[in-house]
């Protein structure tokens, strides 16, 4: 029997090691199917959920990808093996704590490359480092983001968790989208 060849994510998966993004007391779980407590009421999204986000993002080495809601780091690390030294990945935290955690974190991989930044609300995302190739979205929009919408370069694309449904949105060069549901998923509230 021939052996399936490993996809980009699977190798990023091998690479970047969920065990050091938890809290010491779930480490010994990390390889469980589930999410986990990373404190302030948030979580380390569940692995099979992870990668189908990464997987319908379709990253390349070299994109400029945003990753909102970096929470412990590790999709951020995720997503910088990814897009590799040539890319660049700029995280946005709103919870404090949670940003200096998820430096810490990102730091064991030297990837100068990716970039934690503290959340600045109202403000969703970082308008001021658009446009992005590619935008991750780790927490559920009650409805479709727009301002983030518009931090996607024309052709790029945004995973997101939208009213339970994780949606790839593709923006369009007259500045409309298209919008492709892939299931239901549940997420901490986008805030």
């Amino acid at each position: 029997m021939r052996r399936q060849p490993r996809d980009r994510v699977s190798e990023a998966f091998e690479a970047v090691d969920r065990t050091g993004f938890l809290r010491p007391s779930y480490r010994s779980q990390a390889r469980e199917n589930r999410p986990l407590p990373i404190g302030h009421g948030q979580t380390n999204s569940q692995p099979s959920t992870v990668a189908a986000m990464l997987r319908l993002l379709s990253v390349a080495a070299g994109h400029h990808v945003l990753d909102v809601g970096s929470g412990s780091g590790w999709t951020s690390a995720l997503l910088g093996h990814l897009v590799g030294p040539t890319g660049c990945v700029r995280a946005v935290e709103l919870l404090e704590d949670l940003v200096a955690w998820s430096r810490e974190n990102v730091s064991q991989y030297s990837m100068p490359w990716v970039e934690i930044h503290q959340a600045a609300p109202p403000v969703l995302g970082l308008p001021e480092y658009a446009p992005f190739d590619r935008i991750l979205v780790s927490a559920e929009a009650g409805q479709m983001p727009s301002s983030l919408v518009d931090q996607l370069d024309v052709d790029a694309i945004m995973v997101a968790p939208i009213a339970g449904r994780l949606c790839s949105v593709r923006k369009h060069r007259d500045g409309g989208y298209t919008v492709r549901r892939h299931g239901h998923y549940r997420f901490v509230p986008l805030r």
